[in-house]
């Protein structure tokens, strides 16, 4: 088996003192070089392995964001043991329920969460230090499982190697530089493929992760720290506009999520000479699979390096270094289920094109298209048109049922409009008449820990809320 030294280890032994992790403890930010966090990994491992947890064993692990996770997951890569980060919004008996499905045979939680744990979790001291050396490992085993709803909204349990993390980071990087002294806010939770993309980018670069804190506003963060690198949804942007604009002006690569940006935003953010980027990623491909600098034209940008992609039929299929293992299969045992076509392509269910630049324009999902008197409807079209309004920030679109037409377009709009009455006219110079909403709904204020909008979770927030009124 092809044998490797784990990324964080590797920069402890060439960045020993650089930052590698802050955290806020103590109305303050504290740090944790490479060689510190090397050795509290190494104890980690230990302790993991004292407690009967052995190679290909899953640890569910339920924190926010945290050191203690960082480490946890890292400790996991050294010993073969496949780390599984589950939400904390979970309830009680849903962790219960995964844990049965996928076989999770032992897990950890913060103190906050033990309540939420289906059987005594592990104990271990995060502040112990090891001395010994670490070891090469097999970088093709399984290190991670991560849950990915799709649109189906059933849990699939995604599992990668970490060949896959290091070879979507060493894409990313070369679209999206990041060095050792650079730092990255980990926005995005390590249940999310978006967060354990930046832990793993990060370490193979020997820069800095800066733990978000509740305690401040993203504009008091980037004031107390020196980020370099940001992870946001429109929202968050829009929102830190608001707060303060100079907080940015040490930034050096913002990556932008959600779909596509309003061009608005984009103005805003120009005099701010900031690389902003957008991409076209999923948890099966481990993250990023195209990506470029965001303009108005609504397109991903490129295909990066160690992934494959073909369009056939509009559908998307993709294959490459960075393609996952597979899913678990519900049954506790061992085997994944990855499917893929006979030449080896996965089919996204995302439906695209490439633009004359070589750009990939992604047209929607193929289970969000509707039909609206007997025309195909994708609404991700209808709300790209929106989001060209000067006072729409955001807008997911979606079918209600009609007695004439099967479905007609409804749109949930995020903005400052006091009037939906001339929205007809101004997403009839974009799109087809039939195509414009009937109905707008106000955004619903509902959570999101991901770069991709929730469009179930909305969709059904916006139709409760009207329903009460």
């Amino acid at each position: 088996m092809p044998q490797v030294h784990s990324p964080l280890h590797l920069a402890a032994k060439h960045y020993p003192q650089q930052a590698a992790l802050y955290y806020w403890a103590q109305n303050q930010y504290h740090s944790i070089n490479y060689q510190a966090l090397s050795q509290a990994v190494c104890a980690c491992a230990q302790q993991l392995t004292q407690q009967g947890v052995r190679l290909g064993d899953r640890l569910g692990c339920i924190d926010n964001n945290s050191l203690e996770l960082v480490i946890l997951y890292w400790a996991c890569v050294d010993t073969g043991v496949i780390f599984c980060p589950l939400s904390p919004r979970f309830p009680a008996q849903q962790i219960a329920s995964l844990s049965m499905q996928y076989g999770l045979r032992h897990s950890w939680a913060q103190a906050a969460y033990q309540h939420l744990l289906p059987s005594a979790g592990l104990v271990v001291n995060f502040s112990a230090r090891a001395a010994t050396a670490p070891q090469p490992i097999d970088h093709l085993r399984p290190c991670n499982v991560i849950l990915t709803s799709g649109s189906s909204g059933q849990p699939k349990a995604a599992v990668h190697c970490l060949a896959n993390h290091i070879a979507s980071a060493q894409g990313a990087r070369e679209v999206i530089p990041i060095a050792q002294g650079d730092n990255w806010l980990l926005s995005l939770p390590l249940f999310h493929i978006g967060g354990l993309a930046i832990v793993n980018r990060c370490a193979l670069a020997g820069a800095a992760i800066t733990l978000p804190t509740a305690e401040l506003s993203l504009a008091e963060q980037l004031q107390q720290q020196p980020l370099t690198h940001l992870s946001l949804v429109a929202t968050q942007l829009v929102r830190l506009l608001q707060q303060d604009k100079q907080a940015l002006r040490h930034v050096k690569a913002l990556l932008l999520g959600g779909g596509a940006i309003a061009p608005s935003l984009l103005q805003q953010l120009a005099p701010l000479a900031i690389n902003a980027y957008t991409s076209y990623g999923m948890t099966e491909m481990a993250s990023q699979i195209t990506t470029g600098l965001a303009t108005s034209k609504g397109s991903s940008g490129k295909l990066l390096n160690g992934r494959e992609l073909t369009i056939i039929d509009h559908k998307i299929l993709v294959k490459g270094d960075t393609l996952f293992l597979g899913y678990l299969t519900h049954d506790g045992g061992n085997n994944l289920w990855r499917p893929l076509d006979d030449q080896g392509w996965f089919d996204t269910q995302d439906l695209g094109h490439w633009d004359k630049d070589g750009d990939l324009v992604i047209s929607g999902r193929a289970d969000n298209m509707f039909v609206c008197g007997g025309e195909n409807v994708q609404p991700e079209e209808i709300e790209a048109a929106l989001k060209r309004h000067p006072d729409i920030i955001d807008a997911i679109v979606f079918p209600l049922p009609d007695s004439e037409f099967g479905f007609l377009p409804a749109a949930i709009i995020k903005g400052s409009i006091s009037d939906v009455a001339p929205l007809d006219d101004f997403v009839r110079q974009y799109i087809a008449s039939f195509k414009r909403p009937r109905r707008y709904y106000p955004w619903p204020d509902i959570a999101s820990t991901s770069l991709k909008v929730p469009r179930k979770q909305l969709i059904e927030a916006a139709l409760a809320r009207q329903a009460r009124l």
